[in-house]
C-alpha cells in the first residue's frame, strides 16, 4: 500500500475517516496486509465483519458512531450527513 492510499482517506463501507498514523484504522486483507479501502470495523481477514448487514443498518450504525464520538455533532446531524454519503460508498454502489 502506498504513503498516497494510506493518507485521508475514508472507509468504503461506513465513511470513518482512517489516517496512517492510527495502525488500526486500517481493515486487513486474507494476507494480513492492511487494507487501504476499509476501516478495521467493517473488513478484517478479507472478509466483511458483517457481510448481512444492510444498507439501512449501516447508516444507522455509522450515524449512531460519530454521534457518541464527537460530543458536538447530534445523532440527528449526524443522520442526515451519513444518509448522504454512505450510499455512495464502494461497498453501496
Amino acid at each position: 500500500m502506498s504513503q498516497s492510499q494510506l493518507q485521508g482517506t475514508s472507509c468504503q463501507s461506513c465513511s470513518m475517516p482512517m489516517a496512517q498514523a492510527i495502525d488500526g484504522d486500517f481493515g486487513t486483507n486474507a494476507d494480513g496486509s492492511k487494507n487501504p479501502e476499509y476501516c478495521a470495523y467493517c473488513y478484517q481477514k478479507g472478509d466483511f465483519t458483517d457481510p448481512s448487514m444492510t444498507l439501512e443498518e449501516m447508516i444507522e450504525t455509522a450515524s449512531k458512531g460519530w454521534s457518541d464520538q464527537d460530543p458536538d455533532v447530534s445523532y440527528v446531524q449526524a443522520l442526515v450527513v451519513v444518509k448522504e454519503t454512505v450510499p455512495t460508498l464502494k461497498r453501496w454502489r
